[in-house]
């Protein structure tokens, strides 16, 4: 018998609790999969995965305030600060305070940033290429995951809303 089934009987109505049929589970191991995928990669740029999605929110927009930057890419500061800082340290960034409002903190490219954009320009290829899906097949992927994002977000506020 394959290691992932028991000899044992389930339980009526506990089959929604094994593994297999956890949707969580499935986005979790795909994840790392596509994490995995990407490590090599992203190695030959010198960059994490966390610290790519900086810098592709940042060669879509340049000069992003922080706060924006968290919105953007679904992070806490606690995350997002560190990374900043070491792509910062990296030369591939800089921060700012806004002349408008101290508190506020703006991202820059630096050059050495915006010339890293062309070496990862081949990367989305190589990524869709190894998922053996068409670009219509991870559009439509992505739309679902998007959209799936959303709704549970929307779920988390109300319920934050409600609670307080």
């Amino acid at each position: 018998m394959p290691e992932h089934q028991s000899s044992k009987r389930s339980v009526p109505g506990n089959d929604l609790l094994t593994l297999d049929r956890q949707m969580c589970f499935a986005l979790y191991s795909a994840s790392l999969a596509m994490t995995k995928l990407y490590k090599p990669l992203l190695s030959e740029l010198g960059l994490t995965y966390p610290q790519y999605l900086v810098m592709l929110v940042l060669w879509e927009t340049d000069g992003i305030r922080v706060s924006g930057l968290k919105d953007r890419l679904f992070l806490d500061y606690g995350t997002l600060t560190p990374l900043v800082k070491r792509l910062e340290k990296q030369g591939l960034l800089v921060r700012q305070r806004s002349p408008e409002d101290e508190r506020q903190v703006i991202v820059r490219l630096t050059p050495q940033g915006r010339n890293l954009q062309q070496a990862a320009a081949r990367i989305p290829e190589r990524v869709a290429g190894a998922s053996g899906c068409s670009l219509s097949e991870l559009d439509g992927l992505k739309t679902e995951l998007c959209a799936l994002r959303s709704r549970l977000h929307s779920h988390l506020e109300s319920h934050l809303e409600e609670s307080a």
